[in-house]
């Protein structure tokens, strides 16, 4: 959950803004290759971080992208059919 105290927020803070997509994957590429650098490295570690990484795309599906779809649903009409 990415919901971390003020202060860790502060202390992990990024020195630098991804400003591309290559660039924002880079930059996850780097974090991830640090965090199993602290660890022992075993099947688990990786898991772990599928985990994470499965867990912050759900979270940004449901922050930013659903609302955003259902503001277009309200503009633009349903694409689906009512369902009783």
């Amino acid at each position: 959950m990415p919901y971390i105290t003020k202060k860790d927020r502060e202390r992990l803070a990024l020195k630098c803004k991804p400003a591309t997509v290559g660039e924002l994957n880079y930059v996850i590429t780097r974090l991830i290759d640090m965090y199993l650098g602290y660890n022992s490295f075993h099947y688990a570690d990786i898991n772990a971080v599928v985990g994470v990484l499965e867990c912050v795309k759900l979270e940004l599906y449901r922050r930013l992208a659903a609302p955003y779809e259902d503001k277009k649903k309200e503009e633009n009409g349903d694409v689906y059919k009512e369902r009783k």
